[in-house]
């Protein structure tokens, strides 16, 4: 399967996390570098429910080459950030982590690994690297993805067809038109579940032509554009109970099992799924299709964890394991044994999936960021922003001010006010 994210250079040159920021901690100091000649071991963090076995084999790899043993630390993910807090004020951070976010607290604690991300040899997307000053701060491990699944079984059963390319794409008119029929057609009790998720969000205000909550110059949100209040207004209406079921939204409802019953004809979600559909959907078929374009081809676009190494007596070693992660030949192995989409482009990924309908998934998903519109990762962009400013938002408020408004508690123009003033609140 070929891969290509983002394969034409610059093509989402709003990606860049370029930030000049003056951090106003600063983590306790940690020893010197004395080379790895005697380092016998190094520690790397990082959190995880399933994808496990990429690491250890390449641990494995890389003390048979190197003679150093990576001692692999899984950190529970509700903890994590708070234990590397933990650590840097104890100036006892891991030799290596893949973290979920850095942190003003220890940023200067981490090397620069520009020599890794700017070898040519790697194919790195440099667009997705954390940058400040000229350093590179960390470098992803994977990219996540927003994206549709359907319940291929019904659709079937209905007659009804679908795209299966992202580049003939259907809008959203034509997806929910497409649903109404399945729906009428078969027992199933809804059209669409949707992430309860202000990333989600993002997505469907993008797709619609919207701009969505954007981070300004001077570190504070301002008011969106119309085509965003509109959007959100057509979210709202399709929380009626019958296109969608409310109580995802406005009471926690879980989604992925309303979907994996199979009584509902399609799933908003992200690529995170698919090796849960993989192997626990097996009473119907399911697919993933192509994001509906209303004009815009646009999806949410994060990042995995942020590969970094941290200065201390280890740090060369530390460097070298970064280094070793990212070789394309051990990266491919990473990627297609934990399941990534791929930070590095143009490798032929061979995903261990028995299932054809995860294998397409993957290669769609892979077509999809490959297409999508650049604005697309803006939100985790200013969300890096904002921590290399020191400003790191306790809770994005959209979930709280959106379940409002799909519950009639108040009007768009108040849900917007709301978000915005949210955000800023925080922010100072």
């Amino acid at each position: 399967m070929g891969i290509s994210a983002f394969a034409r250079k610059g093509r989402l040159s709003t990606l860049a996390v370029g930030v000049v920021a003056t951090l106003a901690l600063s983590a306790c100091g940690s020893g010197s570098d004395g080379g790895d000649g005697d380092v016998k071991s190094i520690t790397f963090w990082y959190s995880t429910n399933a994808q496990d076995k990429g690491y250890t084999d390449l641990a494995a790899e890389f003390e048979a080459k190197e003679g150093i043993k990576v001692e692999i630390v899984n950190i529970p993910n509700d903890g994590y950030k708070d234990k590397l807090k933990q650590a840097a004020q104890a100036n006892e951070l891991p030799d290596s982590g893949s973290v979920p976010a850095l942190d003003p607290l220890w940023v200067n604690q981490v090397q620069d690994l520009s020599s890794i991300a700017n070898n040519e040899a790697n194919k790195i997307n440099k667009d997705l690297i954390t940058v400040q000053d000229g350093k590179v701060l960390a470098i992803p491990s994977d990219i996540t993805a927003a994206g549709l699944y359907i319940n291929k079984s019904l659709f079937d059963k209905a007659k009804v067809e679908y795209p299966t390319d992202p580049a003939n794409t259907w809008t959203w008119d034509e997806f929910l038109a497409a649903t109404a029929k399945v729906k009428a057609a078969t027992s199933a009790k809804y059209e669409l579940v949707y992430d309860n998720s202000p990333a989600r969000i993002r997505s469907w205000v993008y797709t619609h032509g919207g701009k969505g909550f954007q981070l300004g110059p001077d570190n504070k949100f301002a008011q969106p554009d119309a085509a965003t209040v509109t959007a959100l207004e057509g979210f709202k209406a399709i929380n009626d109970d019958k296109v969608m079921p409310k109580s995802v939204w406005t009471s926690g409802a879980d989604p992925s099992a309303l979907f994996k019953s199979g009584q509902v004809v399609a799933y908003y979600s992200g690529v995170w799924q698919v090796a849960d559909f993989a192997d626990g959907i097996t009473e119907f078929e399911w697919a993933a299709a192509p994001t509906p374009a209303q004009p815009v081809h646009a999806t949410d676009i994060n990042l995995g964890g942020l590969v970094t190494a941290f200065n201390g007596d280890k740090a060369e070693a530390a460097k070298k394991w970064v280094d070793f992660l990212f070789q394309p030949a051990n990266y491919t192995k990473l990627a297609q044994t934990n399941g990534y989409l791929p930070i590095e482009q143009g490798l032929d990924l061979k995903y261990p999936f028995e299932k054809q309908a995860a294998l397409d998934a993957f290669a769609l998903y892979n077509k999809e960021i490959e297409l999508a519109d650049p604005i697309s990762p803006s939100g985790q962009a200013a969300q890096t922003t904002l921590l290399l400013a020191g400003k790191p938002a306790a809770e994005d408020p959209t979930k709280v001010e959106m379940a409002k408004f799909i519950n009639g508690e108040q009007d768009v123009n108040a849900t917007v006010k709301n978000i915005v003033d949210g955000w800023n609140v925080q922010l100072n």
